[in-house]
């Protein structure tokens, strides 16, 4: 019986499904393609039609759903609206809210937190890498924007301002993630970034409207 294209995409999603409940119940290195094949009711050969390898499957399991990095980058923060740390803030407050709720999101990061990334899965470092420099290029234009247009401290350099904004989300959803949920990640998350936005933003002294005038 010849195999459809509809056949194929749900025989990918079947063996992508079962990566992800054994990479999290077991961890990458300690998983076969075989357990992978046996959870998913499919043969390995059926595996290597769709991947090259466990690093090719890994890969595509960590692409199969965005992660913090691509949701910022997928938010307007290059938009001509004046307030461009409300934006940066609210679509990082916004993701936390995301992941609170999304169990699959939960399960495929804390699988990239807990993975040992030498040898062969140094290639998913590689992709990480590769979205970290443009999640942190975009965030460093929107900090440089709202250091033109007077919101920004001018202490904050804005490459010093993405990295503590990404160190932040990280620690968060790391402690979050690998001990126990022990606190609400949404309220206290938001309550940290309203801490660190709050010390981003430059308050005008009276009577200097420079940070409220969009551009000339």
């Amino acid at each position: 019986m010849r195999r459809t294209k509809a056949d194929a995409e749900a025989t990918r999603q079947k063996i992508l499904c079962a990566a992800e409940r054994m990479f999290y119940k077991k961890g990458v290195p300690n998983t076969t393609l075989e357990e992978v094949a046996k959870e998913a009711g499919v043969t390995r050969g059926a595996i290597y039609w769709h991947f090259a390898n466990k690093t090719d499957l890994f890969l595509a399991l960590y692409e199969a759903v965005p992660l913090p990095h691509e949701d910022m980058i997928a938010r307007e923060i290059e938009t001509e609206a004046f307030d461009t740390l409300a934006i940066v803030e609210s679509a990082t407050s916004d993701w936390l809210t995301t992941l609170a709720a999304d169990e699959q999101r939960q399960r495929i990061l804390a699988i990239m937190l807990r993975c040992d990334y030498d040898n062969d899965m140094s290639a998913v470092l590689v992709r990480q890498r590769e979205i970290e420099e443009r999640h942190d290029a975009l965030l460093e234009l929107a900090f440089a924007r709202a250091l033109e247009r007077g919101q920004l401290q001018e202490h904050w350099a804005p490459p010093t301002a993405a990295r503590a904004l990404r160190w932040m989300m990280m620690g968060l959803c790391t402690e979050w993630l690998l001990f126990g949920r022990r606190f609400d990640l949404v309220a206290q998350g938001s309550e940290a970034l309203q801490s660190l936005f709050a010390g981003f933003r430059r308050v005008p002294a009276r009577g200097d409207t420079s940070s409220r005038l969009g551009p000339n």
